[in-house]
Order: structure tokens, then C-alpha cells, then sequence
């Protein structure tokens, strides 16, 4: 797919600190929480949430009064006049969103969307689904996160046996995934010390559940694990003659993030003295049972190809890597250096709320790529269902 007339306005794209499930963010609820956020980032962004007239809210774990996300979120920020999709489709679910919002620009549904993706693996609901027909009427229960991550029922498989399937058939060993572990390790803290994050993210920030007492700051990701070789080698793998350890995968974690998606015009007036960042391409893709990892190649593949340029073309790569596995393939099939991609963090280090990781790796890839005077982004990533999303955009310095 690719777009002609969809536009983000130059910082118009913002995300919370990211936290370990049952961390600072856990007694929030997901939705309070991302209008929260998404306020933050309109005022930081001077954008009147009466100038909406349309929002798409991205996702994957259910809250209480979900059934109500849009409109409810839309009032929450102050802009009840709009409403729009909710959209869920796991860890893609930020590409999708945007994809979403970026659709209604061009066919001119819309002028000015705000996307908001937001998740908590913490407290996930725990369901029981009535079954007539079992014995004495008695139900079956779910866990949405844990049974969720644990078991895909067309693979028949988790996610890390998906993971551990391509590192099997593609010949990646444990000691290159410790690797590039302690890499994209570096490669954050290169970030956090450099100031990087404050570029985009809504930090430091106040944990106010009740709406009258803040009982926690929360002044930047929380769960990010310090990671050295030596540690690295010491950890078991998780699944018998594995490669992948505790310390090779990523974690669950709670967060939000939100974009602005607008014509050129409107992107134009809300990008202050900066040049707006056009959404040029997304692209999705399916391989075969049981080897999730290996469908980002062909999603960046397909946006790629849409957006008419190859990937010596990109000048900033992100990628969602919920294992070290996915981006020594991805390095591999794409023929570039693994080392050289996810500069200043990734989720394979700050954790994973599904929803929002999406949507915080292309503001990432936006603001390295204005650092480095412009050019073009990739964002690509996984999802459950051996599937994956990638998105293409062009940052003009």
C-alpha cells in the first residue's frame, strides 16, 4: 500500500516510558492512561483536540469499558466531536493503526487523525467463556495474556518455540544472539545518555490512578535489565538445547504512545518551523506455521517495493524484536550488518506492551533520522499468527 497525501507533523508523535508488567503503571487503566498520555503529547504538540475529526485507537489487551474505546478516549483528550476504529492486531497492531489512520487521509475521510496505541500486559482479565455443552453447563476460563503468549491454536505452538524454530532451520546460534543482545543493549544506554528519548517521550511521568495523588514519578523506562556478556552466558536457555535465554527475549511490559496523522497543509501548520514527515508505504506479510520471526522480511520487503526504494535507500531501520533471533535473520535475508539498525533502543531491551511498541520504535526511526539531516524510515515487526508489518516514511531535515 502506498499513500499520496498522509503526513505527520514534525514531532507530532510521542510515547510514555514503557514499564515491567506489574510495575509502576500497573493500577492504571489502559484507557485513562493513554488519554493521559495523548493529552500530554497534543499540549507538548500546541494541537486544540477540537481540531480533530477523526481518532484510531490501537489495542490487543481488552480493559474494562473497551467496548466504548473510541468515543470514550476521544471525550477523555477533549475532542468528543471525533471517533473512528479501534484496531487490534498484536504486536503489529502500531503499523496497522497508523496504516489505518493514513488511509482515511488519502481517501480524504479524514484531515486530522490522532492515533493512540496503548496496552498493559499487567493484570490482563482473566475470562470465562459460558459452554452449554460441557458437562453440566460448566464453562472454560483464559488468561488473555499468559495463555495468549503461551499457545497460538492454528500453529499449535508459542511464540518462543516460533523463535527458536528459525534459529534451528536458519543455523543462528546462541552466541549470536547473546551478541546482538549486548549490542542493542549498548545501543539504548547509548540513547539514555545521549538524551535521546526526551525527544519523544512524555517523561518524566506522574502516576495519578485516583486523579487527586500522584504516588509515583516514573522518570524513564522501567524493567530494562543491565545486560553484560559475562551475564549473558551464564543464563539458561529457556527451552531444552535452546538458544534463547531469558536475556535474548524481551519482556511484557504497560505503556502508550500516539502519532498525529493530517494532510500536508495541516502537517505543515502544526510542524512549527520543521518540514512534516510523509507516510509513504506499509506493507504485511504471513509465512508458515510456526516461524513468526521470519515474516518481517518479506512485510519490509513489500513496503519497501511500494515506496519505489531498496534498503541500501533507508537511512534509519527499527525493528519490533521480541528475540535477538529476529533481527540476526532479518541482518541475514536483507543483507545488511546486524549492529548497523535499532540505534537508541529497541523493545527487545525496554520491553513489550504490544500495542504502543509499534508505534514508539517510528518515533524512534523519526527522530534519528531528523538527527541525521533526513531520509528515509523502516520500521518493521512480528505479530502473533507468523505474520508481520512494516511501514515506510521520509523525514525531510
Amino acid at each position: 500500500m502506498r499513500f499520496e497525501h498522509a503526513y505527520l507533523p514534525a514531532g507530532g508523535y510521542w510515547s510514555s516510558p514503557f514499564a515491567k508488567w506489574q510495575g509502576s503503571f500497573a493500577t492504571l487503566h489502559s484507557l485513562r492512561f493513554a488519554a493521559d498520555v495523548t493529552t500530554k503529547g497534543l499540549e507538548r504538540q500546541s494541537v486544540n483536540p477540537a481540531e480533530l475529526d477523526s481518532l484510531v485507537l490501537g489495542w490487543t489487551i481488552p480493559s474494562r469499558r473497551i467496548f466504548y474505546g473510541a468515543p470514550w478516549l476521544a471525550g477523555l483528550i477533549g475532542a468528543p466531536q471525533a471517533t473512528g476504529a479501534m484496531i487490534s492486531q498484536a504486536c503489529a497492531t502500531g503499523a496497522a493503526a497508523l496504516a489505518h489512520a493514513g488511509a482515511q487521509v488519502d481517501a480524504g475521510g479524514a484531515e486530522a487523525t490522532v492515533v493512540v496505541t496503548t496496552d498493559k500486559c499487567s493484570n490482563g482479565p482473566h475470562l470465562y467463556h459460558p459452554n452449554p455443552a460441557g458437562p453440566g453447563g460448566k464453562g472454560e476460563g483464559e488468561d488473555w495474556v499468559w495463555d495468549n503468549f503461551s499457545f497460538d491454536p492454528w500453529a499449535k505452538n508459542s511464540m518462543i518455540e516460533t523463535a527458536e524454530n528459525v534459529a534451528k532451520e536458519a543455523g543462528i546460534s546462541r552466541e549470536e544472539g547473546d551478541a546482538l543482545t549486548q549490542r542493542r543493549y549498548e545501543q539504548y544506554k547509548e540513547g539514555v545518555d545521549s538524551g535521546f528519548q526526551s525527544r519523544y517521550m512524555i517523561a518524566p511521568y506522574d502516576v495519578n490512578p485516583s486523579g487527586r495523588k500522584v504516588i509515583k514519578t516514573v522518570e524513564g523506562d522501567e524493567g530494562v535489565f543491565p545486560t553484560t556478556t559475562e551475564g549473558l552466558a551464564k543464563l539458561r536457555p529457556m527451552m531444552p538445547e535452546g538458544t534463547i535465554t531469558f536475556g535474548s527475549q524481551t519482556h511484557p511490559a504497560d505503556g502508550a504512545a500516539g502519532m498525529l496523522v493530517c494532510t500536508k497543509d495541516r502537517a505543515k501548520a502544526w510542524s512549527g518551523d520543521a518540514e512534516p514527515v510523509k507516510l509513504v508505504s506499509y506493507g504485511v506479510a504471513r509465512v508458515e506455521k510456526g516461524f513468526m520471526a521470519k515474516a518481517v522480511v518479506p512485510a519490509a520487503k513489500t513496503a519497501l517495493e511500494s515506496a519505489g526504494i531498496g534498503i541500501n535507500d533507508v537511512k534509519v531501520i527499527k525493528t519490533h524484536n521480541p528475540f535477538a533471533v529476529n533481527d540476526v535473520y532479518f541482518a541475514r535475508e536483507m543483507g545488511i550488518d546486524a549492529n548497523s539498525f535499532n540505534n537508541n533502543g529497541c523493545s527487545l531491551i525496554y520491553g513489550h506492551p504490544q500495542g504502543p511498541t509499534g508505534t514508539r520504535l517510528i518515533a524512534e526511526g523519526i527522530e534519528e533520522a531528523r538527527m541525521l539531516g533526513g531520509g528515509h524510515v523502516l520500521f518493521a515487526g512480528c505479530a502473533a499468527g507468523d505474520t508481520a508489518a512494516a511501514v515506510v516514511l521520509e523525514v525531510t531535515a
